[in-house]
């Protein structure tokens, strides 16, 4: 392969690890690659093509690796377009038709079409990274196929390279154009030859349209679409002919696509509005789902109640659930779209009208406006939160993409419920109720051998079923591994092997991605999970009991991709893959190797692996993956946990026991602060600091102040007992104590005028800095004292209040999981008290205690910037709040994830380039196109201080704004 690697202009790995994080995609399957390679350009892969070919070797096409039915996991060359193929060629607006390369993601698609009022119509629920060749390659739908259909529907060209190398055009052709390239001495000659021969012969379109889904189930992936081609010109249809019919949902197993031409549509009316109907049975919902489509919707979607209880335990899902009622068996999320909100609450009021009349339903909230994408967040993490219901066993795919027409639905459903009865087991039921499609998820616990076997026998008993309502194994998900051993069954043998032969012309060879829709092994082969394997789950230094261990909670992981969308979908997750769009950046490839390799090692310590470290390097801790993937993946919790057991085979680096001990040298410095200022900030001593430590030497180190906040308290002791409204703990962080005392001081100045007590104790450092490097033996002998300290003196009554926001806030996150047993009921109770200062404030705001009349009525504009892990375990909804009481003042939140310092990692000179990367995504254009005029506004130190060094303005804590602006 040395020299096919020289040869392209891309890049081709072989290493273990690239491989590895490869094997998996969205599904249950596992095979390890020959080889992955990011092709730059179409000569790439016409090169890769051809190497396989000279070398039998396989072809693999792969975008964001979603697929659910093992797509794109296979033994041969992965080539994953999603790294370099990503621009969009040409957009057409008047003809409404836009031509792209196959890594287009769709959301930022439709975000660049969207000042031109168009759009893609079809979406997923992955569409924040889902990509177009992946869209055309499973033949996507999505939630609003009501109205726009399938991806094939709206795919008008695709460029692709056949087998043999050579670039073909599949688009629209007449009978004479048809017969044209029939006469072509070529393989493109040979593919339109052999369908024209196979279906001349009547008795062979009878047969297919016998054997193939009902025309009125338009989502549809039963193996090639040769069904459509009938309706062609050619064989006696009205229809142009198009092998694009063919190619989408054809999986990357006929060629390799280069490009793609797309219809596009207008967007949809103005005005939105879903109808969230609660049933108390699931077969009411499926009877009401006839009566709601009745009224025209552009979507309805299924929830049942095992989805809708998972998102309870996932800290941003939790949030979206405020339009429920109750506890539901059963939902149905009917969308309407219309030019007014007077057409839309009428329509609301009729179908609950109809549906009440019927029996079906007992509450029918209506959302509008900004709260609409939060409930379809909530339906769209469904495939996500499923991997939080405890233990091995998981809701599966396997018949979890069936399509029947939606009239049978109710009698496919209650038949298909008497075959699980059979099989003595359950199932969840989500998604695209309204087009006839549900996503069914039997309970399966794929690491035993009998469950595996039972994967098999559900997935042959429902494809007979679904044989007899004449639907579709597969709605969009494809057949892939999991549903290509049925097709046979599904559409009778002589169909299959005419399917096999066309394969044969198309790829002689079998180059490309072998084994999927033809010649599938058995679909309970090449599992993730070995059965019946033994494995040792570690001892580990955090509480991993709730997951089940720790490689359960790498195993929560289940492929979904979330963590691999851009900046330009907003949120936090996952900032190194944002910065780099490496797969191995992203919580996926962490979980991935991490599970790995803890089942897998032969060594005494599993964690002991240089590939686990250096996939989990670039992770920034930022803690967004505990509130942004669905499956609820904290990638931070897992890291320092792997760090702890990687030092203690290869021991601690000095870089490290430098950052985790910063308390203590800034201790040692504050006794000559001067001295040490100078030593930190003199441009020769401080590079050699920098360089001797192994930090940027770009970097400005955060200078010490002349007194610690813990002096300073000292002087401010009478004051601190003059509040009349109430007593508070102010907990002094390590950061607040050395660097940033006037932050402190302001914050005990502000309690007192606004008439609170402020208390404090001798306690210990949070240890932040210990559990940022996985030094987590040493953060739980701090955790532990800090617990004692405060466990009989905190309470809602006395809160804890902290001024950093990631150490007050290790009290709720990271302390109850950290602590010894004895100790954890002690820092649960904590928790709940331990309080980030404007969490208090707005509290007390909210009781009447603070009012806007303290506060200045002069204008200011301010910007804030959150903090990470204020954004994943709490919110920035208080301070937000808390900012806007000065009545003249202006708050909007900068739509930023991570600032790229988080902590130490941006100091770190092999971290510096990708931090500031991180920076530049959305921060700091931010704060360089705000007026001078405005205050950027920064709760987290290290926030404020990747501000200056991005943008050199000087960002403020909101405890500064709010000092600043209470009246004298």
């Amino acid at each position: 392969m040395i020299e096919l690697k020289n040869q392209l202009s891309g890049e081709l790995h072989t290493d273990y690890r690239t491989r590895l994080l490869y094997a998996t995609d969205a599904s249950a399957y596992r095979e390890v690659p020959r080889a992955v390679v990011y092709p730059k350009n179409k000569s790439d892969i016409k090169l890769v093509i051809n190497w396989a070919a000279a070398n039998k070797s396989s072809v693999i096409p792969r975008t964001a690796g979603t697929s659910l039915a093992g797509q794109v996991v296979g033994g041969g060359v992965v080539v994953d377009v999603s790294r370099y193929l990503t621009n969009v060629i040409e957009l057409n607006k008047t003809e409404r038709w836009v031509k792209v390369e196959p890594g287009v993601i769709l959301d930022e698609l439709n975000m660049m079409l969207e000042p031109d009022n168009l759009f893609f119509g079809p979406e997923t629920s992955t569409s924040s990274r889902c990509m177009m060749g992946g869209m055309v390659g499973n033949n996507s739908c999505g939630s609003h196929s009501i109205i726009y259909g399938t991806t094939r529907d709206h795919t008008l060209e695709i460029e692709a390279v056949l087998s043999d190398g050579s670039e073909v055009v599949f688009k629209d052709i007449t009978k004479s154009e048809f017969n044209a390239k029939c006469r072509l001495e070529s393989l493109e000659g040979d593919i339109y030859r052999h369908i024209r021969d196979e279906l001349s012969d009547t008795d062979v379109q009878k047969r297919i349209q016998e054997y193939y889904p009902e025309p009125s189930i338009y989502r549809r992936n039963t193996g090639y679409a040769i069904d459509l081609l009938l309706n062609t010109e050619v064989f006696g249809g009205a229809q142009l002919f198009n092998w694009v019919k063919v190619l989408a949902g054809s999986e990357g197993t006929l060629a390799f696509t280069t490009a793609i031409k797309l219809n596009l549509v207008a967007t949809p009316p103005p005005v939105k509005g879903l109808v969230c109907a609660h049933f108390e049975t699931l077969e009411a919902a499926l009877h009401a789902n006839l009566i709601a489509l009745e009224h025209k919707p552009g979507a309805v979607e299924l929830m049942d109640d095992i989805v809708l209880e998972a998102t309870k335990d996932n800290i941003t899902q939790n949030k979206n659930r405020f339009f429920l009622k109750g506890d539901p068996q059963a939902i149905l999320i009917i969308e309407f779209a219309r030019e007014t909100e007077e057409e839309i609450r009428k329509l609301a009021g009729d179908v609950e009208q109809s549906m009440r009349e019927k029996g079906y339903g007992y509450h029918f909230p209506l959302v509008l406006g900004n709260d609409i994408p939060k409930v379809w967040a909530l339906r769209k993490a469904g495939l996500g939160v499923l991997s939080n219901i405890p233990g091995d066993a998981k809701p599966v795919t396997v018949i979890e993409d069936t399509s029947v027409d939606v009239k049978v639905l109710p009698d496919y459903i209650r038949d298909f419920r008497k075959v699980l009865d059979q099989q003595n087991m359950s199932c969840v039921f989500y998604a695209h109720v309204g087009s006839g499609e549900i996503h069914l998820r039997p309970v399966l616990n794929l690491k035993k051998s009998e469950d595996v076997e039972r994967f098999r026998t559900i997935g042959l008993e429902i494809a007979k079923l679904v044989k007899k309502y004449k639907g579709s194994l597969s709605g969009e998900h494809g057949d892939g591994r999991l549903r290509g051993e049925f097709i046979p069954l599904m559409i009778g043998d002589e169909n299959y092997e005419l399917l096999k032969r066309l394969k044969k012309t198309w790829d002689p060879n079998g180059i490309f991605n072998p084994g999927k829709i033809t010649d599938t092994p058995a679909m309970n082969e090449s599992l993730r999970y070995e059965p019946d394997r033994e494995i040792k789950e570690p001892d580990t230094i955090f509480d991993f009991s709730r997951e089940g261990g720790i490689l359960r909670a790498a195993e929560l992981c289940n492929g979904s991709g979330d963590c691999r969308k851009t900046h330009l979908s907003g949120g936090s997750m996952c900032p190194s893959y944002m910065a780099t769009l490496d797969e191995s950046a992203t919580t996926r490839a962490r979980a991935n190797i991490l599970r790995e390799f803890l089942t897998h090692s032969p060594r005494k310590n599993p964690f002991d692996h240089e590939e686990i470290y250096e996939v989990l390097d670039l992770c920034l801790s930022c803690k967004a993956c505990k509130s942004e993937c669905p499956s609820s993946v904290d990638m931070a919790k897992l890291k320092a946990e792997f760090l702890q057991h990687y030092y203690d085979a290869n021991g601690i680096p000095l870089r490290t026991r430098a950052i985790a001990n910063i308390s203590r040298i800034n201790a040692m410095g504050s006794l000559l602060p001067g001295i040490t200022n100078f030593f930190l900030q003199n441009r020769v001593t401080s590079k050699f600091i920098k360089r001797t430590l192994g930090f940027a030497v770009d970097r400005s180190i955060p200078a010490l102040q002349k007194r610690t906040l813990s002096k300073e308290v000292k002087r401010y002791a009478q004051k601190l007992n003059e509040g009349t409204r109430g007593a508070v703990y102010l907990f002094i962080d390590e950061f607040s104590n050395f660097n940033d005392t006037h932050i402190g001081v302001k914050t005990i100045m502000l309690l007192n005028k606004l008439g609170y007590q402020v208390k404090t104790v001798k306690h210990s450092e949070s240890g932040r800095a210990f559990m940022s490097k996985g030094l987590l033996r040493s953060a739980r002998k701090l955790a532990e004292r800090n617990v004692r300290k405060f466990a009989d003196i905190i309470s809602a009554d006395s809160p804890l209040i902290g001024i950093e926001p990631s150490t007050i806030l290790s009290f709720r996150d990271e302390y109850p999981e950290l602590v010894g047993e004895e100790l954890r009921e002690s820092a649960k109770k904590i928790a709940p008290n331990a309080l980030m200062f404007d969490e208090f404030f707005v509290r007390e705001y909210e009781k009447g205690n603070i009012k806007a009349e303290f506060f200045t009525d002069e204008q200011l504009e301010i910007k804030l910037h959150g903090h990470c892990q204020q954004k994943a375990v709490a919110s920035t909804k208080p301070t937000m709040k808390m900012l806007s009481l000065p009545e003249n003042y202006s708050v909007s939140e900068i739509p930023s994830g991570c600032c790229g310092m988080a902590g130490s990692f941006g100091y770190e000179k092999e971290h510096h380039e990708l931090s500031m990367k991180v920076g530049e995504l959305v921060l700091f254009p931010a704060v360089r196109a705000a007026s001078k005029e405005s205050v950027i506004a920064a709760p987290g130190t290290s926030c404020r201080h990747q501000i200056k060094d991005g943008t050199k303005r000087d960002a403020l804590h909101p405890i500064e704004i709010m000092y600043s602006a209470l009246k004298s």
